[in-house]
C-alpha cells in the first residue's frame, strides 16, 4: 500500500510540478521563489496526502495562498524602504499608486483573487476552477466578473492619478 501511495505521489509530482512552478513564476517574477512556493505546496500536500480528495486543487489553492503571503511580505518590505527613505523628506506622505495588475490582483479579497489566479494565470477553464474551489460555475463566473470590475475601477483610478 505504501509503495502504491509513494508511486502515485511521485507521478503526481512529475505531472504537476512543472506547470505549478511555471504558474508561480508568472506571479512572483522570480524562479527561485516560484520553485520554493511550488515545493512548499507539495510539502503541504504530502502532509495531508490521505485526507486530500483533489490534490491538484489543493496544490493550486495552497500555492495561491503562498503567493499572496509572498506579495504581502514584499509590500511590507517596500513600505519599510519608503518609510526609511521618506523620513528625511519634508513633504507629507502621499499614497503611492501602482497601476500594476499584479498589485491590484493582490488587493482583491480572497474570494475573488483565487478564481482570477486560477482562471487567468493558470489558464484553467471555468469548469475546472469551479471543481477546484467547490463553487458552482455561475458563482465562479460572477466572482470573475466582480473581480474584473474591481480591477477596472482600481486601474482607471491609478492611471488617472499618474496623468
Amino acid at each position: 500500500m505504501k509503495r502504491s501511495r509513494d508511486k502515485a505521489a511521485s507521478e503526481l509530482f512529475a505531472a504537476l510540478y512543472p506547470r505549478l512552478a511555471g504558474w508561480c513564476r508568472r506571479l512572483v517574477d522570480d524562479d527561485e521563489t516560484a520553485h520554493e512556493i511550488a515545493s512548499e505546496a507539495f510539502t503541504r500536500l504530502w502532509a495531508r496526502w490521505t485526507s486530500v480528495e483533489e490534490p491538484r486543487g489543493f496544490l493550486y489553492v495552497t500555492a495561491a495562498n503562498l503567493v499572496r503571503d509572498h506579495w504581502r511580505k514584499l509590500e511590507r518590505e517596500r513600505r519599510a524602504v519608503r518609510r526609511v527613505g521618506s523620513e528625511a523628506a519634508t513633504r507629507p506622505h502621499t499614497e503611492q499608486t501602482d497601476p500594476s495588475v499584479r498589485l491590484l490582483v493582490q488587493s482583491l479579497p480572497e474570494r475573488l483573487r483565487v478564481p482570477i489566479l486560477l482562471h487567468y494565470y493558470a489558464d484553467m477553464p471555468i469548469r475546472e476552477v469551479s471543481e477546484l474551489t467547490g463553487r458552482k460555475e455561475g458563482t465562479v463566473k460572477a466572482d470573475l466578473h466582480a473581480a474584473r470590475e474591481l480591477l477596472r475601477v482600481h486601474l482607471r483610478r491609478s492611471l488617472d492619478h499618474t496623468l
